[in-house]
């Protein structure tokens, strides 16, 4: 039987439904609804139980299902109230995933599978957009494996940006219809219509930051600023004055990043900024002006000779490095750093690994840390706010459409884009 768009679940009623609302088992308040007929039935029982009478197919002359609907509930007394709410999504997504180890873009492949359901304390987001980082290829490649194997087949994706359609159990912060951004990691998940995020760390996005801008946030901006901390800066005033009167009397006031026209680089410049830092950026030929654009002091090809050594113009030794890059040995940094200096990396091996253990057991007064990034829900709200404001800009190496999610993977893995590179669930390119 079909219900129409008007029914009413009466208070103390027997719902004809009930048999196949029992097959279903998709509420987990059946008792409530069935066994005591008196207590006030929820808003999420309601409306499950409308996705499962509404037939699966549609035929042409059906009407269309829209995301808000207008359900109809007796209120106490005798009168009626309309309660506006926006229906769980059900059926199928596409999505983007590998079933193995290694492959590269070609290992990925275009699906069809269920929209996932958020569990308690989660939120379950439409995709607008996803920005790729190196974490999504390594972990394909088995970098992380021996800590964080994956399950297959794995979504990647770990940026979120959209909008929330479905709260699970205990989440009260957000509500159907709020623009977000999120990250979900190790999880992943973004590389799909449909992709489930804490809301412990989902953050409102307004109406001044696009969903391309949100989504390069969460991993590379995080990354960025934690790496910033980690050397030992303290203090963001946004004046971005250069004086280092930003920072502490301990502080640093002079500070390389290197690959600084990256998806990390480029935060960590515009925040080193914003930390009143001289900052010297190394980058290719051809990305010079733009990290100067991005308010670098001193900009550095690294293929030169000088670049490659990390001697700047200014002959200032760093008392802080955020470092971007892969490949540069403990070597080459000792010559330019100050007495103190911390190298903060963000890419670390296990050769880095081996040098910041023995310069602890050393008491060394120069080290090298390997950044481990937890994000935290705080840091993304400042996040956001510094670029609502204008004081923190996403730089877009180049967008793709869900279809082409294998050309942004493969764009990743050769590590030269300028700036972020982001996949839409939008339209499609003709």
């Amino acid at each position: 039987m079909r219900r129409s768009a008007g029914h009413v679940l009466r208070r103390g009623g027997c719902c004809p439904h009930r048999d196949l609302y029992k097959q279903q088992s998709r509420c987990t308040h059946y008792s409530s609804l069935y066994q005591r007929p008196n207590r006030p039935i929820s808003l999420a029982c309601r409306l499950a139980h409308r996705s499962l009478v509404q037939p699966r197919s549609a035929t042409p002359s059906s009407p269309p299902i829209h995301s808000s609907q207008v359900i109809e509930l007796p209120a106490a007394g005798q009168h009626q109230v309309n309660v506006t709410a926006m229906a769980a999504p059900s059926g199928t997504m596409r999505a983007v995933q590998y079933d193995k180890y290694r492959g590269g873009a070609k290992g990925l492949k275009h699906v069809e599978v269920p929209i996932p359901s958020p569990k308690k304390g989660a939120v379950l987001i439409r995709m607008e957009a996803t920005s790729l980082n190196a974490p999504d290829w390594k972990f394909q490649k088995g970098v992380a494996r021996p800590v964080m194997p994956r399950k297959f087949p794995f979504i990647s994706g770990f940026d979120l940006a959209g909008e929330i359609v479905e709260l699970g159990a205990g989440v009260s912060d957000f509500k159907p219809g709020d623009k977000v951004i999120a990250i979900n990691f190790p999880t992943g998940g973004g590389l799909a219509e449909y992709a489930v995020a804490p809301a412990s760390l989902t953050v409102s996005r307004p109406a001044e930051v696009s969903a391309v801008e949100g989504a390069s946030l969460p991993t590379a901006a995080s990354t960025a600023l934690q790496q910033l901390k980690a050397a030992g800066v303290s203090s963001f005033d946004g004046s971005g004055s250069g004086s280092g009167a930003a920072s502490t009397d301990n502080g640093p006031k002079n500070v390389l990043v290197t690959a600084a026209s990256g998806g990390v680089g480029h935060y960590a410049v515009q925040l080193a900024k914003l930390a009143g830092l001289h900052v010297t950026a190394t980058c290719g030929a051809r990305n010079l002006g733009f990290v100067a654009g991005l308010g670098a002091d001193e900009a550095l090809d690294y293929k030169t000779p000088e670049g490659a050594r990390l001697h700047n113009p200014s002959g200032k030794r760093y008392d802080a490095v955020a470092h971007c890059a892969t490949g540069t040995p403990w070597s080459v940094f000792a010559p330019v750093l100050a007495d103190r200096a911390t190298v903060v990396d963000v890419t670390p091996g296990l050769a880095a690994a081996a040098r910041s253990l023995l310069q602890k057991v050393t008491f060394a007064r120069q080290r090298l840390v390997p950044l481990l990034v937890v994000p935290k829900k705080e840091e993304m709200e400042w996040l956001v706010e510094l670029t609502r404001q204008g004081k923190l800009r996403t730089v877009v190496d180049s967008r793709y459409p869900l279809s082409r999610a294998q050309e942004a993977w493969a764009k990743s893995i050769e590590g030269h884009a300028t700036g972020k590179i982001v996949v839409e669930m939008g339209g499609e390119e003709e």
